[in-house]
């Protein structure tokens, strides 16, 4: 499964729009807990298979504000999202942002 970047509301609106569970990472490239969380984020992908998308939060703010607006889910960075059928079925962020915690979400 590839993982990709979005960089506009449209590359949003067609990976919320596919079929079946999805990841969605928040992510800032000068923070470091959120370099700790993309960490275990990038562990949980190299051993399971599900679609995945990052937003990188200071590169892509449009799209990082679109994501709080459409799911009226306050920004935080880290964040992630367990996306299905276009809705959030669970999301967290900072610490919490865990491999085991994105498997028991993911097999919920």
């Amino acid at each position: 499964m590839s993982q990709k970047q979005l960089h506009s509301v449209e590359e949003l609106d067609e990976f919320v729009a596919k079929n079946g569970k999805k990841l969605l990472f928040k992510h800032s490239t000068i923070c470091p807990i959120s370099t700790s969380a993309y960490e275990e984020f990038q562990a949980y992908l190299l051993d399971n298979q599900v679609d995945s998308a990052v937003i990188l939060v200071r590169e892509d703010r449009p799209v990082s504000n679109a994501v709080a607006d459409r799911f009226s889910i306050k920004h935080e960075s880290p964040q992630i999202f367990l996306l299905e059928d276009g809705e959030v079925k669970w999301h967290t962020s900072h610490w919490k942002i865990t491999k085991d915690a994105i498997g028991q979400a993911l097999n919920a």
